[in-house]
């Protein structure tokens, strides 16, 4: 019985750890390829009519995305997703580009970004600590800033606009811990829709501390 409880433990971390793989091979792939894509839209010069117009699109996207992710399709929806992400980010880039250090402002947001991802997903893999307890307070958390980003839309308060993304980039750090802990502890176990988690995750976290920084500079 000991030895099969063992053979079973042995089996769940080795399939923790395909999962896991395949899911940061998937994301970084992904990740490259939406600033390829945010690149190009950069270069067209799209305007904010296009980018949200692309923001829908990708939203349409991500169900079906989350649909096929059991098929083999999947990964040509995924990248379909992403790409357009990518691609909705254009406008917003191309704002803090034209900035004094626009371009350095950029690199910085996108680096800082990155260590924070890097230092909550080695935490929660390496801890395994299971951060489930989260999701109702993440949940409603996500719904008030969709509720105040809306509102700020007709309001457009700076202080609202800045205390709104100091608010999602916390937000995000949670379901960073939360998201790898699903997969690090079974709660997930489709790197498709895992990577989907993340990519979501690291995208939000990007542009929140973006719009944080660059407020500073901004006109």
């Amino acid at each position: 019985m000991r030895q099969e409880t063992l053979h079973a433990s042995q089996s769940s971390t080795m399939e923790v750890n395909k999962l896991l793989k395949n899911t940061y091979m998937l994301l970084s792939m992904t990740l490259a390829f939406s600033a390829v894509c945010a690149a190009l839209a950069m270069a067209m010069q799209i305007g904010p009519i296009m980018s949200i117009g692309l923001s829908l699109g990708s939203l349409v996207l991500l169900f079906v995305t989350l649909k096929k992710a059991e098929g083999a399709s999947g990964l040509i929806w995924i990248f379909a997703f992403t790409g357009m992400q990518g691609a909705s980010l254009g406008y917003i880039l191309n704002h803090y580009a034209g900035l004094a250090n626009g371009p350095q402002l950029i690199m910085q947001a996108f680096g800082l970004t990155s260590v924070v991802f890097v230092t909550l997903s080695a935490y929660a893999i390496t801890t395994k600590k299971d951060f489930s307890f989260m999701r109702g307070f993440l949940l409603a958390g996500l719904v008030i800033a969709i509720v105040a980003g809306i509102a700020n839309i007709f309001i457009g308060s700076g202080v609202v606009f800045m205390a709104l993304n100091a608010g999602i980039a916390l937000l995000m750090t949670g379901f960073i811990l939360y998201d790898t802990s699903r997969i690090v502890n079974g709660g997930e176990t489709n790197y498709i829709r895992a990577t989907i988690a993340l990519f979501l995750d690291f995208l939000n976290l990007f542009v929140s501390i973006l719009h944080l920084m660059g407020m500073g500079n901004d006109d």
